[in-house]
């Protein structure tokens, strides 16, 4: 006659292990978030201070882009790094985008918070595109935060996260 502790416990520790090898998906953020405008006129004026940065970079506007960017300006780029100063920051942007990049805003994809006796931040994407290339050329989105300082009743953008 088979004992049945025997049995069991052999079986109970296999099925313990088995439960506990299997993969389940859990879900690391919500899958249906929905991004609610918190601020409506706060959102209508950054972006419209994004409209004119980048209608500014597009068209190789240093004196608005000079305008905007604060003099403390910190730039962190995925791929090429750091960067702290706002003049190599322009004289770059001059030697290596004028004229052969442009930046698109993806639609819909920007969000703006209030940063408290500071600013606010946006966050959203964007695809650069390669002047160079043939039209049409295919260009991935890109996640970007820049951080907006209200100061002496001017935007100016300190800081700027840009993804790849």
């Amino acid at each position: 006659m088979i004992n049945i502790k025997t049995f069991l416990f052999p079986f109970l520790l296999i099925v313990l292990f088995l439960s506990a090898c299997s993969s389940k998906h859990i879900p690391t953020r919500e899958q249906d978030y929905t991004y609610t405008i918190d601020d409506q006129a706060l959102y209508d004026e950054i972006i419209s201070m994004d409209s004119t940065f980048f209608r500014a970079y597009n068209n190789c506007d240093m004196d608005a882009q000079t305008a905007i960017y604060a003099d403390s300006l910190e730039f962190y780029h995925d791929k090429g790094g750091l960067m702290t100063s706002k003049q190599e920051l322009l004289d770059a942007t001059k030697r290596n985008i004028c004229g052969k990049v442009t930046r698109e805003l993806v639609t819909g994809s920007i969000e703006v918070y209030p940063i408290k006796d500071y600013g606010a931040v946006e966050i959203g994407l964007h695809k650069f595109h390669n002047n160079q290339e043939p039209s049409g050329t295919p260009s991935n989105a890109s996640k970007f935060i820049i951080m907006w300082q209200y100061k002496n009743a001017k935007w100016h953008i300190t800081k700027v996260i840009s993804l790849h």
